[in-house]
């Protein structure tokens, strides 16, 4: 007898409503509100929002919660997260706003980030940078709240090459990546750091005990699987980016034991079948699930139902790269292309920018997906739901460029 299968499409509305992209968007009692403790409780249940720098329409960070509350606007979490205690800014595969109650996990981060990125640097040629430590912690100490262009004026960068840091400012880093300093805020795009100690409450701290991973290990892996849905041991893994492929594979193993979770099949969108773990009851859960919105809308390259670019392409016969690091001759779309979601298809991607001095969301391009026509009414849709991202970036109107809508690649 073969595994439990879960179909494509109930895999995708369950994909889909883990990511908070199953109720409508507008609001209300069926997808909530879009500021303070309401705020806070979609980005735990998305377990955490990615923070990117590129603003050619607004930043990751506010697409990926403006596509799931419309009514979203950037002051709403940066009141969330600067009024105190709400969030803390680390580290998952890559640098993310988190709710606070999950500090104690990043613990055993801090921990393992001690020894990985001081060789990991030192190999970087970031030569100097342990002798600032103490130099760093006691400035801030002495002096209160620091950017990295406080410090360090008389050193010498790097001659190219990974960021350009000079050690001050690699030191930093290092005593926030570790835990000794908690990021406050930033000011642009550019870090503000503080003493923990200073920041984050007492109850919060790290034991003084030395730390015992499996407590950690457990809630990762547990955590990662109830807002995928469904994950292979290596997708629990890269979730959050802090247990390794080896203690995923032993917890799956353990938690299957148990009873805890089970193996199921899943089919992709080209009808392949692959294995994963899930709790036990999710295939009813899924069926029960009614259909995602027929609304389009705007998703940012780094939203969390994107970011394994793999899995999106397995479950949605999505082929995305973001192509931002691709030399201009090379790209096949564009520096920074938004996909576009219709219910629960990824219907094409979107090459457009802010024109601020001309108070204009410039759209270039629209790439539909093959066996995806932009019929007059889906144009409409298009149109109007380009209207709301230009209200949302503060824009006045939209305009599309000749030859706008092209063939499918």
């Amino acid at each position: 007898m073969g595994l439990p299968r879960l179909d494509n499409g109930p895999a995708r509305r369950l994909f889909m409503q883990r990511h908070a992209l199953l109720e409508p968007p507008s609001g209300g009692a069926k997808s909530g509100g879009a500021k303070g403790a309401e705020l806070l409780q979609l980005i735990t249940r998305l377990g955490f929002v990615q923070l990117d720098s590129i603003n050619t329409v607004a930043r990751a960070h506010d697409v990926i919660l403006y596509s799931r509350r419309a009514s979203y606007r950037p002051k709403h979490l940066q009141d969330l997260y600067h009024a105190g205690g709400a969030l803390f800014e680390h580290w998952t595969h890559d640098a993310a706003m988190i709710p606070m109650a999950f500090y104690p996990q990043w613990h055993l981060r801090f921990q393992r980030d001690e020894a990985l990125l001081r060789k990991r640097w030192r190999n970087w040629r970031r030569d100097g940078f342990e002798a600032q430590f103490a130099t760093v912690l006691n400035h801030i100490r002495d002096h209160g709240v620091v950017s990295s262009s406080d410090l360090g004026k008389d050193e010498k960068k790097s001659s190219g090459g990974w960021w350009d840091w000079h050690p001050s400012k690699t030191a930093l880093e290092y005593l926030w990546r570790t835990g000794a300093l908690t990021v406050v805020g930033r000011t642009g795009f550019q870090k503000r750091y503080d003493l923990t100690e200073r920041v984050i409450e007492e109850a919060l701290h790290a034991p003084s005990q030395p730390l015992d991973p499996a407590p950690t290990i457990e809630w990762l892996c547990n955590n990662a699987l109830d807002r995928l849905g469904f994950a292979t041991s290596g997708e629990l893994a890269a979730f959050w980016d802090t247990a390794s492929a080896a203690e995923t594979r032993a917890w799956c193993q353990q938690a299957k034991a148990r009873g805890e979770i089970e193996e199921i099949e899943v089919e992709a969108a080209d009808g392949a079948l692959r294995r994963h773990f899930a709790r036990p009851g999710l295939r009813e859960a899924a069926a029960e699930l009614g259909s995602a919105p027929g609304r389009i809308r705007l998703l940012s390259p780094f939203d969390p139902m994107l970011r394994d670019r793999k899995r999106a392409e397995r479950l949605f016969g999505f082929h995305y790269r973001i192509e931002v690091f691709t030399p201009a001759p090379k790209r096949q779309y564009g520096y920074y292309v938004f996909p576009l979601i219709e219910g629960q298809r990824l219907v094409g991607r979107i090459d457009m920018k802010a024109d601020r001095p001309a108070d204009l969301l410039r759209v270039t391009a629209l790439w539909p997906e093959r066996r995806v026509t932009f019929s007059p009414a889906r144009v409409k849709r298009l149109e109007a739901e380009l209207e709301r991202v230009a209200r949302f970036a503060g824009l006045d109107r939209v305009e599309f460029a000749d030859g706008w809508l092209r063939d499918a690649l």
